[in-house]
């Protein structure tokens, strides 16, 4: 008895409210939420002529933006509605409700899902967003039969006045809040203490450990510490003269190895995407071979001239078209994607500095070539992006053929340019 008196004193439950981390993040992602509708929301209404917005959802079937408007539990039907009132935007909540969404203090209105037609005739709106989109994933939450189903609820004539959001809510997500950068930031860095540790011999033995027990390895690090990715398996990959030989598979990790990371940490609300090298030293080495190192030389040399390049512009094609423009100037050799040249005199380059933020691909303006859509959107101050490339430069240690370095780390677009948000890839990993 006295032994079970003890562990209460010395262990009390609840836990005090300086340890609950569940509270500290919901109230960082309240604060967040608050800012976005304060300050975001208007403008974006504002420049897509958008008099209403409507976020529909049900049970079973949440809308991809569930978690930015406030998660909240859904049972039926359930609609968030914004509506341009100027310098503010109102914001309800209909057939949706819970604690954590009511107690974040960000909605005006809460209501039954049945007053929606009622709501809406009252506001009278003219264009009605509805997450529609032919190109965002992202922004096309709305399924068909919930379509029909708004249509039937609101009649006529709003029935008639749905229009798609897809580029509104491209810009409410890719504006970013001060407090939004800050988040995104530390989510970067976690994922790169998280990928360094994993190309350390803290996790790799060579001749033991596989490349799926490092993806493994990492994917516990998340599970532990209540983290999440938008991407699935952790690509811990095997490149050598041939190209990539292998992808988290059952491959033993050898001496002589080059390793590349691919993955990305979701954290609060935002997901990263980068990429980190390693090698694996052979008997008697201190240090990757010179080939390898300079290589990725090579690679960083490409990553400065991006980023000295990538400054906010009309669209994002237009920034796109100035980066390469300095890349080939600079002696580099543009290429299609993995598709290198025989020219041992050349570093080919792929470039893909794509949108991120709320996923590891994200849907704001991005440079990538595989989002034309976000290609034609402008390129503003505040913009997150993951500066990606791929060098290819020979390697005399593989007689000759390319070693494909790829690098990739997170920023944020200013009116100065390429900010970085946590220490980039500097230096190739070495594992004993």
């Amino acid at each position: 008895m006295l032994t079970a008196l003890a562990l209460v004193a010395v262990a009390p439950w609840p836990a005090p409210l300086e340890a609950q981390e569940a509270r500290r993040r919901w109230e960082r992602m309240c604060q967040i939420r608050a800012e976005k509708f304060d300050l975001v929301l208007p403008k974006a209404m504002h420049d897509n002529d958008l008099d209403m917005w409507i976020v529909v959802m049900r049970e079973g079937l949440l809308d991809p933006l569930w978690d930015a408007l406030g998660r909240g539990y859904v049972g039926g039907w359930a609609y968030y509605v914004f509506t341009d009132r100027g310098e503010r935007t109102e914001r309800a909540a209909l057939g949706v409700g819970g604690y954590k969404l009511e107690q974040c203090g960000v909605y005006d209105h809460f209501g039954s899902a049945e007053s929606l037609a009622d709501y809406v005739a009252e506001r009278d709106p003219d264009r009605i967003g509805v997450n529609m989109a032919a190109s965002i994933g992202g922004a096309d939450g709305l399924s068909h039969t919930s379509y029909l189903h708004l249509r039937e609820v609101l009649g006529a004539p709003y029935s008639d006045r749905l229009v798609s959001a897809e580029r509104f809510v491209s810009d409410f997500r890719a504006t970013r809040t001060a407090s939004e950068i800050a988040a995104f930031a530390e989510a970067g860095e976690i994922s790169r203490e998280i990928a360094e540790r994993a190309f350390s011999n803290e996790v790799i033995t060579p001749g033991v450990t596989t490349l799926e027990d490092v993806a493994w390895w990492m994917l516990d690090r998340l599970l532990a510490r209540g983290l999440d990715s938008s991407f699935d398996m952790p690509s811990v990959y095997l490149t050598g003269p041939t190209g990539i030989e292998a992808i988290s598979t059952d491959r033993i990790i050898q001496r002589g190895d080059l390793l590349m990371i691919d993955w990305g940490v979701g954290f609060l609300d935002f997901y990263t995407d980068m990429k980190r090298v390693a090698y694996i030293l052979r008997e008697g080495e201190t240090e990757p071979p010179p080939g390898i190192r300079h290589a990725f030389e090579r690679a960083k040399q490409v990553r400065d001239v991006m980023k000295a390049s990538i400054k906010p512009a009309p669209t994002a094609q237009r920034a796109l078209d100035a980066t390469w423009a300095a890349i080939e100037a600079a002696g580099f050799n543009r290429i299609e994607f993995n598709q290198p040249t025989d020219d041992p005199g050349v570093t080919d380059v792929v470039i893909g500095p794509h949108s991120v933020g709320n996923w590891g691909h994200g849907i704001g303006p991005s440079l990538a070539f595989f989002n034309p859509t976000q290609l034609t959107y402008e390129l503003r101050p505040g913009t997150l992006i993951s500066v990606e490339l791929f060098a290819y430069t020979a390697n005399p240690e593989w007689d000759g053929a390319k070693v494909r370095i790829p690098l990739e780390d997170d920023a944020v677009v200013t009116e100065r340019g390429i900010e970085w948000l946590y220490p980039v890839n500097q230096r190739i990993l070495v594992v004993k």
